[in-house]
């Protein structure tokens, strides 16, 4: 069964600065297929009738685009022995509120709260016993690194077939961002409410 995620594509560009980056530390499992994305919730696993009204609530965000950049690198956890590598998020209050937007309708839609707080990143790779010197090496050459900003016009409904190599990545729909007809924007609370979940 797929697993669900909602996430913003990064651009061609963005993801061509990040290839390079996928290398250097041996045992690390690194995204594949310049699968590079900023995930704004994860769902798991859903059954058709679930997947049908997920997709349906997100039609219910409202907000008009804005500007991202990829700025540095980290590892989780943040403390003890990595076990993923990212890229950070430079932001401001048009990703954050794109998330909670997203979070507002999945929960309205019947879902439960994520477990997890929005911490925005770009996975580059899971870890499973990569020699720490190499790691710390990794982080410390790449901790200068930064894109020039881009503007985020949709977000993404993803499915991932997990597979030995590493999970592959299908769009489902995609959600265009724009501001409401009275040059402002909507919030959930100004939307009829979105299908509950059966």
């Amino acid at each position: 069964m797929p697993r669900l995620f909602v996430a913003i594509d990064l651009p061609e560009p963005v993801k061509d600065r990040l290839d390079p980056l996928c290398r250097g530390v041996p045992g690390a499992r690194w995204v594949r297929d310049r699968q590079f994305h900023l995930t704004l919730r994860f769902l798991g696993e859903v059954e058709g009738p679930v997947f049908a009204s997920v997709a349906e609530a997100l039609r219910f965000v409202r907000l008009p685009p804005f500007e991202l950049g990829v700025h540095g690198v980290g590892h989780f956890p943040p403390r003890g022995r990595p076990r993923v590598l990212w890229a950070g998020v430079a932001h401001g209050p048009g990703l954050l509120e794109a998330q909670r937007q997203v979070e507002r309708v999945l929960r309205r839609a019947g879902l439960p709260p994520a477990e997890r707080n929005f911490a925005p990143h770009v996975t580059l790779a899971r870890l499973n016993g990569a020699p720490l010197p190499r790691v710390v090496g990794w982080l410390e050459n790449h901790a200068v690194l930064a894109t020039e900003a881009f503007r985020v016009e949709r977000f993404e409904l993803f499915s991932s077939v997990p597979g030995r190599e590493g999970g592959q990545h299908v769009v489902e729909e995609t959600y265009p961002l724009f501001a409401s007809g009275r040059g402002e924007t909507a919030t959930p609370a100004d939307l009829p409410p979105p299908p509950r979940l059966s």
